[in-house]
């Protein structure tokens, strides 16, 4: 490894674009061997949706997935770890969420890409409301209870 991996993290209303986040994070390595990317997107189940709206708590949000990122970059052997969470209004079809995890062999980035969204989804101080087509408030988003077990599974054994 070169050095100490510092995860990028970043909270914004923007959209962001997939290749350019991992050319970013892979532009010029020849130590990376593998680069697992997940984004989320805006669904619309039932066809009411025009828009989720995430609110975040500024800075701590921030605090709380550089702190996961951290973690994943202490448990697997990374060249570079990227988390962007998108907040304000989103319409379906729109990325919400993006975790790229680059290491030199594939197991390591796959492993951490899947315990960052598992904790992004679970612990990340994130609020969602549906807005809806007809111009109602579908109301706010419950956390769901397979998110917190997913996460479960990474916590070290007592």
């Amino acid at each position: 490894m070169t050095g100490a991996v510092v995860p990028v993290v970043r909270i914004q209303a923007q959209d962001f674009d997939v290749a350019a986040e991992i050319a970013r994070l892979t532009q010029g390595r020849a130590d990376i061997g593998a680069v697992v990317s997940f984004s989320g997107l805006c669904r619309d189940e039932q066809g009411t949706l025009s828009a989720l709206e995430l609110e975040h708590y500024p800075g701590m949000a921030e605090a709380e997935i550089a702190r996961i990122a951290a973690e994943a970059v202490e448990r697997w052997p990374l060249q570079g770890l990227t988390a962007i969470h998108r907040h304000g209004k989103i319409a379906p079809g729109d990325n919400i969420v993006l975790v790229v995890a680059a290491s030199a062999h594939r197991q390591a980035a796959f492993e951490a890409a899947n315990f960052l969204m598992d904790y992004l989804k679970s612990r990340a101080p994130f609020w969602k409301k549906e807005h809806r087509i007809d111009g109602s408030e579908g109301g706010w988003v419950e956390a769901k209870e397979a998110d917190d077990q997913a996460a479960q599974r990474w916590k070290p054994s007592e």
